[in-house]
């Protein structure tokens, strides 16, 4: 068992969950508390990354999920497939959904949050609204249930990918999701053992042959 910065305690479950293989990708569920890529050292090196490599020595890592969020990850299988995907990511055709557990009730049915990002250098690795350096970051969202706990599930389809963004966002919003170590405090914090943020499917053209191909795992909260 390892610490990481702010404290946070590092002992993620072992093995693998595989989504979906074929001869150009890989689709994995991560786990809540697995790292995506290795630490800057002393940190810990197992993450994601190092394990899909020990099983798929040919695979490359095409983005990543914060730590403390599961859900679906991808890796390339070839350089041919990771350029496609990359291509797909940086001209934003992939589509990303979230599903997360907020606090409160949210008034609004669905919405969209438009606010610049941009690191909170002084306590990295938090993030910040900041309208004169930030960069462009938009969530669209919809209530997907109110729970009798006084809490929401929600769906979120981040239309930029920075960092912490979604966690930001529903901070913004007057409602923390759950269990979030960072951006939660009190009783939003302590409503759950982790962080309440699952990326639950990711949509893309397959480099083989450019068919949508949807990804999905189940939601373990």
């Amino acid at each position: 068992m390892l610490r990481l910065d702010m404290g946070q305690v590092y002992d993620p479950e072992p093995g693998l969950r595989l989504v979906h293989k074929d001869d150009s990708l890989l689709a994995f569920d991560k786990p809540s508390g697995l790292l995506s890529v290795p630490a800057k050292p002393p940190g810990p090196q197992d993450c994601l990354e190092a394990r899909v490599k020990a099983a798929f020595p040919e695979s490359l890592l095409i983005h990543r999920l914060d730590m403390d969020t599961s859900g679906v990850i991808l890796f390339a299988r070839t350089r041919l497939a990771q350029r496609h995907l990359n291509w797909q990511f940086e001209r934003r055709q992939t589509r990303k959904t979230y599903v997360a557990r907020v606090d409160g009730h949210v008034a609004q049915d669905e919405g969209f949050i438009d606010l610049p990002l941009i690191c909170d250098w002084p306590n990295r690795p938090l993030q910040m609204v900041c309208y004169e350096r930030g960069k462009p970051a938009v969530t669209r969202w919809k209530v997907l249930e109110r729970e009798p706990d006084g809490h929401t599930r929600m769906e979120l389809k981040p239309q930029t990918g920075r960092s912490h963004q979604l966690r930001v966002h529903m901070r913004e919003l007057g409602h923390p999701i759950l269990g979030d170590g960072f951006y939660a405090q009190g009783a939003a914090l302590a409503a759950a053992d982790r962080l309440q943020l699952h990326a639950s499917d990711i949509t893309v053209m397959n480099p083989d042959g450019g068919a949508w191909i949807k990804f999905a795992a189940p939601v373990p909260f």
